[in-house]
C-alpha cells in the first residue's frame, strides 16, 4: 500500500511537472509531453487515445476545442530541414478523458486516471468560485497564488545557483515590464518606502505576473539551467515573452495597468477594524 502512495505522489509530481500556464491563467498540457508521462512510444497509438477522449468530450455536451487546440509545430529532421508535427494543448478535462480512454493495463494510465479524476474535480469548482469573486477578492486570490508561486521558483532558482534573489526578480520584472525593475514599479505607483508592489496590483496584473513566476519556473526545470546568470537571462526571457503575449492579443501592457486605490494590505486592516467593531457590539 505504502508503495502505491509513494508511486501515485511521485505521478502527481510527473503531472504537475510537464503542466503549462498560458497567457490568462488557465493552465494546460502538451500532448506530445503527456505521452511520454503516459508511456506511450508511439504518437500513432496516442493520438487514438486523444479521438477517443474528443469523442467522449463531444458526447458529453462538451466544446472539443474549448479542451482541445490545435498546436502543430515545425521540427528539424536533419540536414536543416523541417516537418510540421501535430500536437494539442489540452484542458484538465481533456487529460482526464484521455486517461479514461487510455490502455487500463499501463500503470501510469491507472495513476493518471486517479490523479486526473480528483483534480478536475477541483479544477471545476474553483472556477465557479473564482467566477463569484469581486475584483478585490479576486486580487487577495491572485495575491495567494503569486505568493506560493514565489516560493516555489525561490526552491528552483536556488537549485538553479541563484544567490541574489532580488536581483533574480527584478531581471524577470525588467522582461514583463519593459526594462522597469522592482523599485520603478513602486515609484511609478507612488508607493512608500518597502511597500509590496504586488499587493498594489488588480488582479488581470496579479495574473500576468503569475504567469511569469509559474512559467519561469517550469523553464527552469525543463532547460536544467544551473548558473546564476543563466537563471537570470530565463527569467527576463519569460518576462519579456509574457509581455510580447499580452501585445500581440491586444491587451494593456503591465505598466499600463491602473493601480487599485487601496493595498491589500489596507483592505486586510479595514476587514480587521470591521471585525473587531461588531464583535464590541
Amino acid at each position: 500500500m505504502k508503495d502505491k502512495v509513494i508511486k501515485i505522489e511521485k505521478n502527481t509530481k510527473t503531472f504537475e511537472d510537464i503542466k503549462h500556464i498560458n497567457e490568462y491563467g488557465h493552465e494546460y498540457w502538451n500532448a506530445r509531453e503527456l505521452q511520454v508521462v503516459l508511456n506511450y512510444k508511439e504518437w500513432r497509438k496516442f493520438e487514438g487515445v486523444i479521438k477517443k477522449a474528443q469523442a467522449a468530450c463531444e458526447l458529453s455536451k462538451n466544446r472539443i476545442d474549448d479542451h482541445f487546440v490545435g498546436a502543430d509545430k515545425m521540427v528539424l529532421i536533419g540536414s536543416g530541414a523541417e516537418r510540421k508535427q501535430k500536437d494539442y494543448r489540452l484542458s484538465r478535462y481533456a487529460c482526464y478523458l484521455i486517461a479514461q480512454n487510455g490502455d487500463s493495463r499501463k500503470e501510469s494510465i491507472a495513476l493518471a486516471q486517479t490523479y486526473f479524476a480528483i483534480q478536475t474535480r477541483k479544477q471545476e469548482l474553483n472556477e465557479v468560485e473564482y467566477s463569484k469573486l469581486s475584483e478585490d477578492e479576486k486580487r487577495f486570490y491572485q495575491r495567494n497564488s503569486t505568493k506560493k508561486g514565489n516560493y516555489s521558483l525561490n526552491k528552483v532558482a536556488k537549485n538553479a545557483g541563484v544567490k541574489n534573489f532580488d536581483k533574480f526578480h527584478n531581471y524577470g520584472y525588467k522582461g514583463l515590464y519593459n526594462g522597469e525593475t522592482a523599485d520603478d514599479i513602486a515609484k511609478r505607483k507612488g508607493l512608500r518606502y518597502r511597500e509590496d508592489i504586488l499587493d498594489n496590483m488588480g488582479s488581470e496584473e496579479l495574473a500576468a505576473n503569475l504567469f511569469r513566476i509559474t512559467q519561469t519556473e517550469s523553464k527552469l526545470k525543463r532547460d536544467k539551467i544551473n548558473t546564476e546568470n543563466a537563471a537570470n537571462k530565463t527569467h527576463y526571457d519569460v518576462g519579456k515573452e509574457v509581455r510580447n503575449t499580452i501585445m500581440r492579443l491586444g491587451g494593456i501592457m503591465p505598466e499600463d495597468m491602473p493601480t487599485p486605490k487601496k493595498s491589500l494590505k489596507e483592505l486586510e486592516k479595514e476587514k480587521k477594524n470591521k471585525l473587531i467593531k461588531s464583535n464590541k457590539k
